[in-house]
């Protein structure tokens, strides 16, 4: 009987969203044929394990692709710029976790959640966008609520982990902790103040302020909503905020509707919903924290609550794991989607 696998590339594979890929392509027994790690130059034969076997990583180039049949994309937006249209030149589909690609007309822009019927679009460009890891768990959360009522306006407010910043930001802020423990002084270098024991409302670190006075992180979750939703009527306005968190986002969300919503009702249609695990219950202190989310696939939500201020107001408090749904199992899930769904059969089969 023949069996059919897939040959993976993962593009910037020793990055933190790149080796949280390959853990989940092996937790969830992706058929995969041949697993090809790509980085830069200098992380060429960094030993990865997978699957039980060491693969060593190799160097990037335009010749990367030959035979791939999806590219795991994670490297930074530049090099996605750069490297994807080589891999699609090469008959690859290309889900690309970077922001380079997401608000092209013509790139679908996919949770899988939400809006699965758009992964078909790849045809296009060849080309599937990740969005951003704020955004992918806000509309896990909000797109059972909006078929069912409704949404006019969502006001967020985010409280985002430092492993959003990737491996140099784990790291600076375990650093800065153990100086301060050890009364040393305190060196900045990722973020532009303080992280440990500090809020930083600035995301991302460096030429994030537009001229409005929003940051580019914030207008991601204004326009990927919208585009995910499929509905350009929705209103957000966002407020992105790094916490001295390891990992895990949350987030303070409010939302007007068009239609009457109780609490009991969202909560209801949360706990049916794709994705979502509902903890709220307040008697007991059940609620959701970047510690509950963390290592977990689904989007936990609780605080559900009715906003008297507003006609048809809910509050509600969304986290999720900002490497796993919010990056890393999108992406794969994408590919899952597209393996099942679209792609006729891959390069090669093994018996």
């Amino acid at each position: 009987m023949t069996r059919k696998t897939w040959t993976i590339a993962v593009m910037g594979a020793t990055g933190a969203v790149g080796r949280e890929i390959l853990s989940i392509l092996e937790d969830r027994k992706f058929p995969v044929g041949k697993l090809i790690p790509l980085a830069s130059a200098r992380s060429e034969g960094t030993p990865l394990e997978f699957d039980g076997e060491e693969i060593k990583v190799q160097k990037l180039t335009p010749d990367s692709f030959k035979g791939v049949d999806i590219v795991l994309s994670s490297p930074g937006s530049k090099v996605s710029a750069e490297f994807s249209p080589h891999a699609v030149k090469a008959g690859a589909v290309v889900v690309d976790n970077t922001s380079h690609f997401r608000m092209d007309p013509d790139v679908p822009l996919v949770v899988p959640e939400v809006n699965k019927h758009d992964i078909g679009m790849y045809k296009r460009r060849g080309i599937i966008a990740n969005p951003n890891c704020s955004t992918i768990q806000m509309v896990v959360a909000l797109k059972p609520l909006h078929d069912a009522a409704r949404i006019k306006r969502v006001v967020v407010s985010t409280y985002q982990a430092v492993s959003g910043a990737g491996q140099k930001g784990i790291g600076e802020l375990e650093q800065q902790v153990r100086d301060l423990f050890n009364a040393r002084d305190v060196t900045m270098e990722v973020f532009p103040k303080r992280m440990a024991f500090n809020l930083i409302p600035c995301i991302p670190q460096k030429d994030a302020f537009l001229p409005d006075g929003s940051t580019t992180e914030e207008k991601k979750m204004v326009d990927e909503t919208m585009k995910i939703m499929g509905d350009p009527s929705i209103k957000v306005h966002a407020t992105c905020v790094r916490v001295p968190v390891f990992n895990g986002h949350s987030e303070s969300v409010n939302v007007e509707f068009e239609r009457p919503l109780s609490a009991e009702q969202a909560r209801e249609l949360l706990r049916k919903a794709p994705g979502v695990a509902v903890l709220d219950d307040p008697e007991k202190m059940l609620f959701p924290t970047p510690m509950d989310a963390s290592g977990e696939d689904l989007v936990l939500v609780g605080r559900v609550r009715e906003d008297p201020t507003v006609q048809h107001g809910l509050s509600m408090f969304v986290v999720g794991d900002n490497l796993r749904k919010g990056a890393a199992l999108n992406a794969v899930q994408i590919a899952e989607v597209l393996i099942s769904e679209y792609l006729e059969a891959p390069r090669a089969t093994v018996q």
